[in-house]
């Protein structure tokens, strides 16, 4: 399954030529992750009293056509691993009106203890809740809790 999160490109998004600026699609994909856990019944004001803070360890990120001003737009998330204290999510950019594929990438996001700053284990009704996106298709990519 893939949770999907749609949003519009606005002038504070774009570059002088009214490109989406290539830090945006990470945000975009931010804003994604959070209503993900959202939909799952978590804010992150909510984990962030449990002393737990998701933070981005990783992203490889490639992108392929420009989001421009006004279009329409899908994240798209889904999981490739899910391990005791780190998730990969996969996300997707498309635009809307002809189904393009504008970026791709793999971000992995830790979850640590807020004091600490050490690795610490997902609550375990995130992890419950991340399974039903999770698109492990090989052998190499493992669901494990």
């Amino acid at each position: 399954m893939v949770f999907s999160w749609p949003l519009r490109v606005y002038i504070e998004d774009t570059d002088y030529g009214g490109i989406v600026y290539y830090v945006n699609y990470l945000k975009f994909m931010e804003r994604a992750r959070t209503e993900l856990l959202r939909s799952l019944g978590f804010s992150q004001q909510q984990l962030a009293l449990q002393q737990r803070l998701f933070v981005v360890h990783k992203v490889d990120c490639q992108y392929k056509l420009p989001a421009l001003l006004d279009d329409e737009l899908i994240v798209e998330t889904s999981l490739k691993e899910q391990g005791a204290a780190r998730v990969v999510f996969r996300q997707k950019i498309i635009r809307i009106r002809d189904a393009s594929e504008l970026c791709q990438a793999e971000v992995q996001v830790a979850c640590v203890n807020s004091t600490s700053m050490k690795p610490c284990r997902w609550p375990a009704a995130i992890s419950t809740g991340l399974e039903k996106y999770c698109q492990c298709h090989s052998e190499g990519e493992k669901s494990a809790r």
